[in-house]
């Protein structure tokens, strides 16, 4: 589109040259970005459009998150003065993305809109998906770049030694959360994402997958608090000061560096940071080829444990480095499959198929492969049976050459959990994963959610408080430790955590509907449906406004939203149906989702046991039969062994 030319959107005018939308004599100013993404709706009117393809068009030149996305939708609704409950602009499709329902006319089709801002986008803020559930799911081939890491540590391990640090104070001030990371011990890093200097711009999934292998092997050093990926790299691009980014993370000391490849050369430059006093500590500069990086990280290795007397947590593992080529080409695997569309998955097990080709006995591509086919499943992409089938082999395979790969013991962990419903297999499978890699935050956080499964509240709300002192700066974390919270009655600490998600993600999908249902819980129906009509997701306000309505005394109104969430969500929702009947005291229809939900294989069953929404379920004499059917009798979970330490 031209600059200065406009278009109709419903019956509002967009004028994209200046970023402006007018509706009923009003202009709204919008953010270039989110401008961007009306305008690729409106190249495809009534179609769907993923999230990942917004992503990949209107963010190409920057690394954030899908909040990006929801966040970019909700300012678009308000500036179109739309409701998500009867869309008349922009309607959710779930699980599969957004569709412009508006009519659209313009003099000319409608471009791709203004060229992106010099300036990168801040910390990603925004909603998760609206139809998509709370979120606690979800690794580390052996680094090409250990080099740069293990001197890090040799001047991390002075540090420790020599000049005792302390964390800065915390920024959070979730008391749980603040305790979780003074508990973490003294010393702790974040690896921020190594800039790539190479002259392939496409290189850029080299020199995150070297960013990636160091903050790896830095959660292997005793005492050591690694800051996750998911919280370090949501600073990528951003000129942001290094005690502002270190006061954010909470962090003593951060890694930074750069990469370029030429050929089959490598340079690898990092430097350690005193956060506090913007001082470099150690830096250091290595130009080898690639093809020996893997002998020289060993002839390293050696020297600077002899020397420090460092010692890394467990053995070495017994498989053989990976072929460099071979790693470059899982980088470029893993960050295809991110894209999470149909050919992003394909193209990403080509890849992975391509690794093993040149390393048939590389674990890392073989879980990778895993997870892809597992995505496809969820994703309505690959028949389910034969999605795990494959997914079991490729992890079958990754354990038959190296059988202490972390990573594959938590898939099968995973496998058995979803697919297979058998929580003990499950819960021997992570509890092996944490013992290799306990500070793995993939790995913790996915046992959180077993550990509630099986009724270990105090197990996983200690999890979860570990996944947030390591990812401080992800909502997600707070989104998932306050539904901990709220399954073990500690209803103040479960308002607190989804309060801290919306501070730091305002509109987060699933928060303000949590706060509700604990204020529900707490006899405080005025102030829970505040909340829920604060809920930006559609779909959760559709399941929480019939129990707030019924605590209200407002039947009529109740009933009415109920029959709005069944005839909308009866083939996507029947757990959580369930539980709404449960709540309302309708215990035979209850019973009817129940089954449903069984039929459905719906994944919010892994909860059941642990739901204080079926409270009133529980002297049912048709409730422990149910829950024996599944599994999750009292008893049954009880005799599930699953002992695991919160690390640090």
């Amino acid at each position: 589109m031209a600059k200065g030319s406009t278009l109709t959107v419903g019956d509002c005018t967009v004028d994209p040259g200046v970023d402006e939308v007018s509706r009923d004599g009003a202009t709204i100013k919008l953010e270039p970005r989110t401008m961007r993404v009306l305008m690729y709706l409106a190249r495809r009117p009534g179609e769907v459009v993923s999230v990942q393809e917004l992503l990949d068009s209107v963010w190409a030149d920057v690394v954030v998150t899908q909040d990006s996305v929801y966040t970019a939708i909700a300012a678009l609704r308000r500036a179109l003065g739309d409701d998500s409950r009867e869309p008349r602009y922009i309607a959710n499709v779930p699980r599969r993305g957004y569709r412009l329902v508006a009519p659209v006319s313009a003099a000319e089709a409608p471009g791709p809109g203004t060229a992106p801002p010099a300036s990168v986008a801040g910390l990603a803020t925004g909603p998760a998906p609206a139809a998509a559930a709370p979120e606690r799911r979800r690794v580390r081939p052996r680094a090409a770049a250990v080099v740069a890491a293990l001197a890090a540590l040799a001047a991390i391990a002075y540090l420790a030694v020599e000049r005792r640090w302390t964390a800065p104070p915390a920024v959070d001030s979730h008391s749980a959360t603040a305790a979780a990371e003074r508990a973490a011990g003294d010393l702790s890093i974040a690896v921020l994402p190594f800039a790539n200097l190479s002259a392939d711009r496409d290189q850029e999934y080299f020199a995150d997958g070297i960013s990636e292998e160091l903050l790896s092997l830095l959660t292997q050093v005793p005492r050591l608090r690694v800051i996750s990926r998911s919280s370090a790299f949501s600073f990528k691009g951003q000129n942001l000061a290094v005690a502002e980014i270190a006061k954010r993370l909470n962090v003593a000391l951060l890694l930074e560096g750069s990469v370029r490849q030429a050929g089959s050369q490598v340079r690898i430059t990092a430097q350690l940071i005193d956060a506090r006093s913007d001082r470099q500590l150690w830096s250091e500069t290595y130009d080898r080829p690639l093809v020996n990086i893997f002998a020289l990280q060993d002839e390293i290795a050696a020297a600077v444990v002899s020397q420090l007397k460092l010692k890394l947590l467990g053995a070495a593992s017994a498989a053989k480095a990976p072929d460099p080529q071979a790693y470059a080409v899982l980088l470029q695997a893993r960050q295809v499959a991110l894209q999470r569309t149909a050919a992003g998955y394909e193209r990403a097990i080509a890849l992975f198929q391509q690794a093993l080709g040149r390393d048939p006995r590389y674990a890392a591509a073989w879980v990778g492969l895993a997870r892809v086919y597992v995505n496809q499943a969820n994703d309505g992409l690959r028949p389910i049976e034969e999605s795990y089938r494959l997914a079991r082999d490729a992890v079958d395979k990754a354990l038959a050459f190296d059988p202490d790969f972390a990573p594959a013991h938590a898939m099968l962990g995973r496998l058995a959990m979803t697919h297979d419903g058998d929580l003990a297999v499950a819960a021997q499978r992570y509890q092996h994963a944490l013992a290799l890699e306990p500070a793995n935050t993939d790995i913790v956080r996915s046992a959180a959610m077993l550990a509630a499964s099986l009724g270990r509240l105090d197990t996983s709300v200690a999890l979860g408080q570990f996944v947030v002192a390591r990812d401080p700066v992800n909502p997600t974390g707070y989104l998932n430790l306050g539904y901990d919270y709220f399954n073990a009655g500690r209803l103040d600490e479960a308002i607190a955590s989804l309060r801290t998600a919306l501070t730091l993600s305002p509109g987060h999908a699933a928060a303000e509907y949590g706060i509700a249902v604990a204020l529900l819980m707490k006899g405080d129906p005025e102030a829970a449906l505040a909340a829920m009509q604060r809920e930006s997701s559609a779909y959760w306000r559709a399941v929480g406004l019939p129990m707030v309505l019924h605590a209200l005394g407002r039947r009529a109104e109740s009933d009415a939203a109920l029959a709005r969430l069944i005839d909308t969500h009866k083939d996507d929702a029947a757990y959580n149906i369930a539980y709404v009947l449960a709540f309302r005291g309708e215990a035979d229809r209850t019973f009817e989702w129940l089954d449903k939900a069984v039929a459905d294989r719906d994944p919010g069953l892994d909860d059941i046991a642990v739901d204080p929404l079926f409270a009133g379920l529980y002297k049912d004499p048709r409730w422990l039969p149910f829950l024996r059917k599944l599994g999750k009798a009292p008893d049954q979970l009880a005799a599930i062994r699953f002992d695991v330490r919160v690390a640090g």
